[in-house]
Parts: structure tokens; C-alpha cells; sequence
């Protein structure tokens, strides 16, 4: 039998093998939950959307995890309550920092704000995330701002000058607004405003889906320089694999809400072992177009308001039998550094 999905450490598979090094997050049984009213005078509630359930792993320092999964998985909202921009539903996120580890679920915003200059977030559209009656300055300077950490002026555009060259551009760029820039321009002022503070961990929500091919290249390539020249840690949301292959060290794939199949990328990507991670694969664009694409998936995304019984993919599935519409499967350990939640591995 597999191993249950709540033993997680880096021999169960949540996390690589690094020693005795501690994982900088450990992501336990997160849930997060939508109530559904209903219309009227007399409101109540008549259903429950499961964005987020039941979703466990361990990020190591310097690692870059990468979350996909088709629209409305539950990335997005699994990256939030991460950073507490949702307060999740159940579950504990253990964030450590300083020495000591402490739970962003069970903090109040008042003992989490001295912890949001360690952890930060990258927007996916860099156009309506910066406000455009601020200038680069006041954007990228906020942060320093909002946490007196640099309480003079002067302080402050210094490090906003130093920061606007890590990420490509000039300190002159300082005084302009955001609509005088190019979408890649701007994705790199949004980049410098979560890297102002200096933080250990870095949600990076499709940072890279609002531009050109070519710029992406070149956004995500300064992230990776980013990552090993400030030490940085990232949860990478995306539904592009091609990018996430780029960039990712390890994979979770979600489907309605749930982790289905986490792994190193290069085992997701030559030898994927759920049937929704073959999927998703097998749509993956080819550069030889004499191979015919063979896309394997059919029919519409689980609704996390309604999931059907048992394994929410087995509507979908080609691979499906007895227990696939009664039980649903436990996300367990296949091998030291793979977890899949799928009938198909249980013995």
C-alpha cells in the first residue's frame, strides 16, 4: 500500500534529498474553501467550492517548486493561502525563518506583517498590479515604506536604484510611470518591488503568461539569476510545462484542488506516471511538426463545487476501473522521490 499523504519528509517524497537541511516551508493538509449562497432574501449556503484540498508538500531552501494544472486546479488559490493573501480553510503552512519555524495559518495579521518582508509575491499581469499614479520609485519603494525599513528618502531611492539594475533596468527609469514601459519592462518593476525587501521565498504567480515568447525567455532566465545570486526560493504557478520545465526543480500537478502527482521535473516530464499528468504532457506543443500530437485528454475540468465520487479525474480518465468512482485515492509514496495519488500504484 502506498504511504499515507500526511507522513511528508524528503524520504516520503515531499521534498529532495538534502542532509539534515530543514525545508524553508512545509505545506501541511491545506484547504482552502468557498461557500456557494444562494440568491435571495433568505441566503444560505447550498454548496462549498474545494479550491484547495488536502494539498501537502515540503519546499527546501533554494529549490524552485513548480504548481500546474489546467485553469481552475486550484493553483492560484493554493499559492495564496501559502502567503496568507487567503487565510486558509484548514491545514498549517510552516514557514521557517530566523532559526525558528512558525505556522502562517494559525498567525493574525498583526504577527504576520513583521514576517511579509521574508515572503513575497510576483502578479501575472504586469500592467493592472503596478498603481499608474505612482511612479517607479514610489512602486518599488512601497515595500520599504510599509515596513520603515528604510525610514530616509535618500535611503530608500538608493536601494530602489540598486534593485532596478539586479533586474535589468536603469536608475533613471526611477522616475517614470508604468504606462511609459514595455509589458516585459513592467513585469521586471513588478519582479523589483517583491525583491525590495530581500525575502527568502517567492510566489511567482504565471509571472510570464501576459508576454511575448521571446520575453519570456529572457524574465524567466532573470529569475533563475535572480534565485542564485540572492539565495531566493520559489513556488512558480504556471500552466505553460514548456516554462516550468526551464525553471522547475521538482513538480506538483493539481487537479481540483489536489496534488495528483508531485516529482522531479525531469521524472515528470520523460516518465510521467498519473494519467493526468500524461495528459498534460501530451499536449505539449512539439517543434517537429512531422510528429503528429496525440492529445489524450477529453471533456471539461472537474467543478470544485460538485466533484464527482471517488477520484475527481475518473470522468476523464482512459485508464479507470473498480475503485476509481468509489474511492478516492491518497496522494503516497511510489518511490523515495515520487508521490501519486492514483488507484492504479496502490499493491
Amino acid at each position: 500500500m502506498i504511504a499515507p499523504h500526511n507522513v511528508c519528509s524528503s524520504a516520503a517524497g515531499c521534498g529532495p534529498a538534502s542532509g539534515d537541511a530543514a525545508p524553508l516551508l512545509s505545506v501541511r493538509n491545506l484547504c482552502k474553501f468557498f461557500p456557494v449562497m444562494s440568491k435571495g432574501f433568505f441566503r444560505r449556503q447550498v454548496a462549498t467550492v474545494r479550491a484547495a484540498d488536502d494539498v501537502s508538500f515540503d519546499l527546501m531552501p533554494g529549490e524552485t517548486l513548480g504548481l500546474v494544472g489546467e485553469s481552475g486546479c486550484g493553483k492560484t488559490t493554493t499559492a495564496r493561502a501559502i502567503l496568507r493573501a487567503l487565510r486558509p480553510t484548514a491545514g498549517q503552512v510552516i514557514f521557517r525563518t530566523n532559526g525558528s519555524a512558525v505556522d502562517l495559518a494559525a498567525l493574525s495579521e498583526t504577527d504576520l506583517k513583521p514576517l511579509r518582508t521574508k515572503m513575497q509575491m510576483i502578479f501575472q499581469d504586469p500592467f493592472s498590479s503596478l498603481n499608474p499614479r505612482m511612479t517607479i520609485e514610489q512602486i518599488v519603494g512601497e515595500p520599504l515604506v510599509i515596513h520603515r525599513a528604510a525610514p530616509r528618502r535618500r535611503d530608500r531611492t538608493d536601494r530602489v536604484a540598486e534593485i532596478l539594475r539586479l533586474v535589468g533596468l536603469k536608475p533613471e527609469h526611477m522616475r517614470r510611470y508604468p504606462h511609459e514601459f514595455s509589458g516585459g519592462q513592467r513585469q521586471r518593476i513588478g519582479i523589483a518591488r517583491a525583491l525590495i525587501l530581500r525575502p527568502s521565498l517567492v510566489v511567482a504567480d504565471e509571472p510570464v503568461s501576459a508576454l511575448d515568447v521571446s520575453v519570456q525567455a529572457q524574465v524567466i532566465n532573470l529569475l533563475a539569476d535572480l534565485q542564485d545570486e540572492l539565495r531566493l526560493t520559489y513556488v512558480f504557478v504556471a500552466h505553460d510545462l514548456s516554462v516550468v520545465r526551464h525553471i522547475s526543480d521538482r513538480v506538483a500537478v493539481m487537479y481540483a484542488g489536489r496534488i495528483v502527482e508531485l516529482a522531479p521535473t525531469e521524472a515528470i516530464f520523460e516518465d510521467p506516471k498519473h494519467p493526468y499528468t500524461k495528459a498534460l504532457i501530451s499536449a505539449v506543443p512539439h517543434p517537429d511538426p512531422d510528429i503528429k500530437m496525440k492529445f489524450t485528454l477529453s471533456g471539461e475540468v472537474a467543478d470544485p463545487a460538485r466533484l464527482p465520487s471517488g477520484c475527481a479525474f475518473h470522468p476523464r480518465c482512459g485508464e479507470r476501473f473498480g475503485p476509481c468512482d468509489k474511492h478516492r485515492p491518497e496522494l503516497g509514496a511510489l518511490d523515495p522521490h515520487r508521490r501519486v495519488a492514483c488507484h492504479l500504484f496502490e499493491v
